[in-house]
């Protein structure tokens, strides 16, 4: 399917059935048919929630636009049953290199580490990541995608928070305007949010006085799979350019322009030929693909969630493309809303558990916009004394480890620790390594059933209870737990991880999945020992954990991750 043509395709305005006969009350509206809003509509649809998918447009987006897709993105799609796709198609890369002038400062690697399932990053065209997830959303029975629906209107009804509350939407569409009720509306329509518009509501920050020349080059070349960022290049002095590989042989270039460059004028080839050709070489033949200038903004909304409307992805937050924080973050965004939602809407947890959607997503998006602007700040400085600063970093970096870490050619995306979550349940027992309460899980390769495996693969969608034993087993008191939270009234699933083979050792145990931590780093990276008991949300994130299991301890946790009252 990745021969086709994503960007000439276009899609088919239906007439829907509310047209012609009148309004019905879905439980999620969802607008916006980018990536962060399909990724929100299949999430929605995967825990068994109804949605609509509506989008101004009938095709997919133009151009590469976003490119860079890190790890944790990766286990989302996943998730979401697009993840191979999207790697097969991808080009893969885990290092990059930064040059100052003509010579290589240092080189970096960001998953030295044997062990994972997923890259650190894959470089994947948009249009290639909007189009698998709009075919994994199109065999999902339980979304309607309606194309050509324009949101022109909207009203909020009843007290926010209870259950009578919804929205009317008024929706254009060639054949007039129409109203969709939700009770509750994700918008997902961009940076330029024109919900959020409506609302008289806006984003507050900062736009960097800097303009970029994107320029997709399709070429063949010997450039190997890895970031590459010269600041102060011969072929570009004083600026910095940014090279990476995309896939059918398309390369995305950076040039840095300066704010007094005219933005249509650089876009001309005119410009951008003799750019790229400085950077190649006369004997390098290339066609240009795709053109695009750019400023930098690192601007986000004070709430996240206004009534039964709640923004996620660029709606919400932006952040510059250096460092590619902003799908990566949406996709963020969409995994935490999409889990409470249906924890909602299914009656399992009060309205409030979206207010933790707003709370942790806002301090996720402030520290992707300090990381944002001091990469900024570092590539574009703006005084001569942060220029002189600049370069005395990148001349020690090539020798001096210190130097590298104030180095800054974009900190490249990684997820929030959300460790002040009011989800979580804190430590009572001594811990080491990362996976903190918060933090989402690290992979690790398994055995299930003798068969090759992925710990990540056996967690998500649902609460996941995950035991660490060994050759020994599980001991009576252990087993009686884990098969009284098993018949407990929120769904766990319960994965068993044994640095031997147990499988013959652990009988009468509910629904258990046993996997063999074949070679030691399940065990390493959750700092297990055997009895060990670690509880996860719906989206991969660590929420509670102890040395010994205790049913009481795991149901007081699971309440406190759903927002339930009572719970100390």
């Amino acid at each position: 399917m990745s021969s086709i043509d994503y960007q000439t395709l276009s899609f088919e305005y239906r007439r829907c059935a509310e047209q012609d006969n009148g309004a019905a009350k879905h439980p999620v509206i969802v607008v916006g048919a980018g990536p962060v809003g399909l990724a929100t509509a299949i999430d929605l649809a995967q825990h068994g929630v109804p949605v609509v998918l509506v989008d101004d447009d009938c095709s997919l987006s133009t151009g590469s636009r976003a490119i860079c897709f890190s790890k944790r993105s990766l286990d989302i799609f996943d998730r979401l049953g697009c993840g191979d796709r999207m790697v097969d198609k991808g080009i893969s890369w885990n290092v990059g290199k930064v040059f100052l002038q003509d010579e290589l400062v240092y080189t970096f690697n960001l998953l030295p580490e044997a062990g994972h399932h997923r890259p650190a990053f894959i470089n994947l065209q948009q249009y290639y990541v909007e189009g698998f997830l709009l075919e994994r959303a199109q065999s999902l029975p339980n979304i309607d995608i309606r194309w050509k629906n324009k949101v022109v209107g909207l009203q909020q009804h009843g007290k926010p928070g209870s259950a009578d509350a919804f929205v009317t939407l008024t929706v254009e569409t060639p054949d007039g305007d129409y109203p969709l009720c939700g009770r509750y509306v994700i918008a997902a329509d961009g940076s330029r949010s024109p919900i959020r518009n409506m609302m008289g509501l806006d984003s507050k920050g900062r736009v960097f006085k800097d303009r970029f020349l994107i320029a997709d080059v399709k070429m063949e070349a010997e450039f190997p799979s890895e970031r590459w960022f010269w600041f102060d290049p011969p072929f570009h002095p004083n600026q910095s350019v940014l090279l990476h590989r995309q896939p059918d042989n398309v390369w995305r270039i950076d040039f840095q322009l300066g704010w007094d460059a005219d933005p249509v004028l650089e876009k001309t080839p005119e410009r951008v030929l003799p750019r790229v050709r400085a950077l190649l070489g006369p004997d390098v033949k290339f066609e240009l693909e795709w053109v695009s200038v750019y400023t930098f903004s690192c601007l986000r909304m004070d709430r996240f969630r206004h009534g039964n409307v709640v923004f996620v992805g660029d709606a919400a937050h932006l952040v510059s493309p250096f460092g590619a924080r902003g799908a990566n973050s949406g996709f963020q965004d969409a995994e935490n809303i999409a889990w409470k939602l249906a924890m909602v809407l299914d009656g399992r947890a009060p309205d409030t558990l979206l207010d933790t959607y707003a709370s942790e997503r806002e301090y996720a998006a402030d520290e992707n916009i300090r990381n944002s602007t001091r990469s900024t700040d570092f590539i574009t400085p703006k005084s001569p004394v942060s220029r002189t600063f600049r370069d005395a970093v990148l001349k020690l970096a090539r020798q001096h480890p210190f130097a590298r870490a104030l180095a800054n050619s974009g900190r490249l995306s990684v997820p929030a620790v959300l460790r002040d979550s009011a989800l979580n349940t804190a430590d009572r027992d001594s811990f080491e390594g990362k996976m903190v309460p918060g933090t989402s899980c690290a992979d690790a390769p398994v055995l299930l059933n003798g068969t090759p495996a992925w710990l990540l693969a056996q967690m998500g969608e649902v609460f996941t209870g995950v035991l660490f034993c060994d050759k020994d087993g599980i001991d009576t008191a252990t087993q009686s737990a884990l098969n009284t939270l098993h018949d407990g009234p929120i769904p766990l699933k319960l994965v068993i991880v044994s640095s031997d083979d147990a499988r013959d050792s652990i009988r009468d145990l509910k629904g258990a999945v046993v996997l063999d931590d074949a070679e030691g780093l399940a065990f390493s990276r959750y700092d297990a020992k055997p009895g060990t008991f670690y509880l996860i949300r719906p989206d991969q994130h660590v929420c509670a954990r102890w040395r010994t299991l205790d049913a009481a301890r795991v149901e007081a946790a699971l309440k406190r991750a759903l927002c339930v009252e009572g719970v100390a």
